[in-house]
């Protein structure tokens, strides 16, 4: 089969794109699994909840900044939000552009109040309404819609660039779905970095998270898998070989990190916090090898 054609020129995506997907992606990824232990974990898991909650907050805080070092100029990521001309919003939902900036702002609000009510339970007590707001049926319903946004800031990305008219990318329509599992992959692995690091999340938490993290990289092997069929037969595999290999093994041990820290005696005897930062790594030498090999 001949190579797709493509005629878009590349945008010249620098390190702030690279840095935005990552700490988005971690950041929504962070926040569907601090619902996900408030929602149906145990009593024991809600240290570990508040903790994701407030890194989905902490994470997202860079995002806009990332944004605007990239488009060059403060006012060109405010157009993106207000019409200049008329006044008003300038709200285009044909454009993931606009798309994905209201998504931001509106998951921005919902990760702020969360991360409120995270550190009220924790011990500040200013933000003790909203914690009480939060803990019935209100906060179950705000943290609902605050992680159907928070998938969409973790997958958006991948859809983004799978629209594009640029190789690699618009060859590889499941990047949506690698971006939206690899980031609740580096979610977990980072709330499991900071659990270790500060021993107050119970150890039956861990042990479940743990456990979601194989599956969710599982789920994430096989969609990588896919996108490398769908690039592979559109021709343009090539642009992800050579010195981009070095990335994939990174990637590639990422994954395995879960696995052989669980399996493995040699890996045992490794420092616990060894598998959490690998999978980090993996996660972020993914973004850059789609993001930098497509430009290439």
């Amino acid at each position: 089969m001949p190579p797709a054609e493509h005629f878009a020129a590349p945008p010249n995506w620098e390190w702030w794109i690279l840095a935005y997907f990552f700490f988005g992606g971690i950041s929504g990824g962070s926040y569907a699994i601090g619902t996900l232990l408030r929602l149906v974990g145990t009593p024991a898991d809600q240290r570990a909840a508040r903790l994701a909650f407030i890194t989905s907050f902490v994470a997202l805080l860079p995002c806009p900044l990332f944004l605007i070092a990239d488009l060059g100029q403060p006012l060109r990521f405010v157009n993106m939000l207000l019409d200049a001309s008329g006044g008003g919003l300038s709200f285009k939902p044909w454009s993931p552009m606009s798309l994905g900036s209201w998504a931001l702002l509106g998951f921005g609000l919902f990760s702020f109040v969360s991360f409120l009510g995270a550190v009220a339970d924790s011990g500040w007590h200013a933000a003790d309404p909203i914690a009480r707001i939060l803990r019935g049926t209100i906060g179950a319903v705000w943290n609902v819609i605050g992680t159907g946004l928070g998938f969409f800031i973790c997958g958006y990305t991948g859809v983004l660039l799978a629209v594009s008219n640029q190789p690699v990318w618009s060859d590889g329509w499941p990047l949506g779905g690698v971006f939206l599992a690899s980031s609740l992959t580096g979610a977990v692995a980072l709330l499991l970095l900071l659990a270790r690091s500060r021993r107050d999340v119970d150890a039956g938490t861990a042990v479940r998270l743990e456990l979601a993290d194989r599956n969710f990289v599982i789920l994430e092997v096989v969609l990588i898998a896919v996108f490398l069929v769908t690039v592979a037969v559109a021709g343009t595999i090539g642009k992800m070989s050579g010195v981009w290999l070095l990335l994939w093994l990174v990637v590639i041990l990422g994954l395995a990190a879960p696995f052989a820290f669980s399996r493995l005696d040699t890996a045992r005897r490794w420092a616990p916090v060894t598998a959490p930062i690998l999978a980090l790594l993996g996660v972020l030498a993914l973004r850059a090898l789609v993001i930098f090999s497509a430009q290439t």
